[in-house]
């Protein structure tokens, strides 16, 4: 995921474009059961506030404060048919 990046330094994922494939791991509320969860789908929009990622089960905005690790992964592999 995301090299390790000095304050200064503005996190990798401020300089993706819409439309490329993200994975995305956030950090939960307290008591949400597990710490983290991954978030993988095409990016839709970044700006300050986060990302937003479409996923399968529809468009999830991920708070700036809550990510940790960012990357970029390959297209989806296409789907088999039945």
């Amino acid at each position: 995921m995301s090299p390790h990046r000095t304050s200064d330094t503005p996190p990798a994922w401020r300089a993706w474009t819409p439309g490329v494939r993200v994975v995305v791991r956030r950090r939960l509320p307290e008591g949400a059961g597990h710490l983290y969860t991954d978030v993988l789908g095409d990016l839709v929009a970044v700006d300050d506030t986060g990302v937003d990622v479409s996923t399968r089960h529809g468009t999830v905005h991920v708070p700036a404060d809550e990510i940790t690790l960012t990357k970029v992964v390959p297209p989806a592999p296409p789907r088999r048919p039945r």
